[in-house]
C-alpha cells in the first residue's frame, strides 16, 4: 500500500473547500452536513473575520493525509497560547505543570473553536477511519515532539472515536452537558405529556409568562435573516459577554460571514419590541441536531431566556424532524427543562511521561464520578417514572 504523506497547514485557507469538505461532510452531497462546525465554510469564517489567527492565541494549523495526492483523512487543528474558549478545561493541568518548572503553553489543539458541540475530530473518507486516524495522531503528536509541545488535545469528539483513540495510546476524558431528546413527539404538548404533573406545570408558566409581555417572537432561516438582525444580534452577544465579565471569542466580521455563507445553517429566534429586536438566540442547524450557540438581550424579561434558547429550539426542532438540541456547555437549570445530562469525550497526549500518569489517574476517577453524577442527575429529570406522577 502507498505511503500516507503528512502535511501541516498554516491556514484553512490553503484547503480547497471541495477537498476538505469530502472529508469532513460527504454526506453533505445529499442534504444538510451532519456537523455544521466542521465545514470548510465554517472554519473560514472564524478565519476570514479574524476571530481565529492574529493575537486570538488559535494559530491554525490544519492538518492532512493523502495517500496519491488524494486526501483520505484531515483534522481542524490549532496551536493555542491559552485555554480560553475551549470548554474541555485544561487550566488546572496548565497551572500544575508550570509550577513544577514546565512550559504548558503552546499546546496543540484539535477542536471547533468555542463551539462546544460534539463531531467528528478526525474526518476521514468513508473506509480510512483506522488508519487516517492513526496518520493523524502519528503526524500531530510529531509535531508536537519536533517543536518541544507540551500537549496534544482533541476536544468535543465521538464516542468511537474517543474508543479507537485510546487504543493507540491517547488518554481519554469524559465530562458532560445537557442535551435534549425528541422523541418522536407530534408536538410540544406531546412532549410535556411525558414529564411529571408539576415539572410540566413549571414549564407551561414559564412559556406562558414569556409570551405574555407584548412581544413577538419569530424564528427566522436562510433569507429571512437580513444584515439588519446581525447589527441586532451583536448588540444582544456584547451583551452577554460584558454580563460575564469576558471578551467575546467572535468578531462583528463573523456574523457577516454567517450571513454570507451560512445563513441556510442558521436558526436565528428573535424577541421583537414594536417590530425592534430586543433579545435573540442564535442556533446552527444539522441534519439530526439543532445546535443552541449564543443568546442576549437589551431588555429583561421574566423567562424569556428560556422560552428563546430552549423552548423555541425544542418547538423547531420537532417541526422539523431533527432528534436532538444540544443547548451548550454547563448550566444545571436545563435538567428541570427537559435536556438531559449526556456524556462528553475528549482525547489528550502529554509528551512528559511523569506528569502524564499523573493525569491518567486523575481522568480514571474523573471518568467513574461523571458516569455516577449522569446516573444521579438523569434521576432528577423531569419525566414521570410512573402513572402516579402524572
Amino acid at each position: 500500500m502507498a505511503e500516507i504523506e503528512i502535511t501541516l497547514h498554516s491556514a484553512f485557507a490553503e484547503i480547497p473547500a471541495a477537498e476538505w469538505d469530502a472529508l469532513a461532510c460527504p454526506e453533505a452531497a445529499n442534504g444538510r452536513p451532519v456537523d455544521p462546525f466542521t465545514t470548510h465554510r465554517f472554519l473560514m469564517a472564524l478565519e476570514r473575520s479574524g476571530s481565529t489567527g492574529g493575537r486570538s492565541g488559535w494559530q491554525a494549523r490544519p492538518m492532512v493525509a493523502r495517500r496519491d495526492g488524494q486526501a483520505i483523512a484531515a483534522m481542524p487543528m490549532f496551536a493555542k497560547s491559552h485555554s480560553q474558549g475551549e470548554y474541555i478545561f485544561d487550566h488546572n493541568w496548565a497551572h500544575a505543570f508550570e509550577r513544577a518548572g514546565g512550559r504548558y503553553y503552546p499546546k496543540l489543539q484539535v477542536a471547533v473553536p468555542f463551539t462546544p458541540a460534539t463531531g467528528r475530530r478526525f474526518l476521514t473518507l468513508p473506509g480510512e477511519e483506522a488508519e487516517g486516524t492513526a496518520a493523524l495522531i502519528a503526524g500531530a503528536v510529531q509535531v508536537a515532539e519536533q517543536n518541544l509541545l507540551s500537549s496534544l488535545h482533541i476536544t468535543f469528539c465521538t464516542a468511537v472515536e474517543a474508543e479507537r483513540c485510546s487504543a493507540l495510546g491517547l488518554m481519554h476524558r469524559v465530562t458532560q452537558q445537557y442535551h435534549w431528546h425528541n422523541a418522536n413527539y407530534a408536538d410540544f404538548d406531546g412532549f410535556l405529556a411525558q414529564l411529571s404533573s408539576r415539572k410540566r406545570k413549571a414549564i407551561r408558566k414559564e412559556r406562558q409568562t414569556a409570551n405574555s409581555a407584548g412581544l413577538e417572537i419569530v424564528s427566522l432561516t436562510g433569507d429571512a435573516i437580513t444584515p439588519a438582525h446581525w447589527d441586532a444580534f451583536w448588540q444582544f452577544y456584547q451583551d452577554t459577554g460584558a454580563r460575564k465579565w469576558g471578551t467575546p471569542y467572535l468578531t462583528r466580521a463573523a456574523f457577516t460571514e454567517f450571513h454570507q455563507h451560512m445563513r441556510d445553517d442558521i436558526l436565528l429566534v428573535l424577541a421583537l419590541d414594536a417590530g425592534t429586536p430586543i433579545a435573540g438566540a442564535l442556533n446552527f442547524i444539522g441534519r439530526d441536531t439543532l445546535f443552541g450557540r449564543y443568546w442576549g438581550c437589551t431588555q429583561d424579561h421574566p423567562c424569556l431566556h428560556f422560552e428563546l434558547c430552549y423552548y423555541r429550539a425544542m418547538d423547531w426542532a420537532i417541526a422539523n424532524g431533527l432528534a436532538r438540541v444540544e443547548a451548550g456547555a454547563q448550566g444545571d437549570h436545563k435538567l428541570a427543562r427537559g435536556y438531559l445530562p449526556s456524556p462528553v469525550h475528549s482525547l489528550h497526549w502529554i509528551g512528559n511521561e511523569g506528569f502524564a500518569r499523573a493525569v491518567a489517574d486523575y481522568l480514571e476517577a474523573e471518568r467513574s464520578a461523571v458516569a455516577e453524577d449522569i446516573e444521579v442527575l438523569t434521576s432528577y429529570g423531569p419525566f414521570r417514572r410512573s402513572q402516579s406522577e402524572d
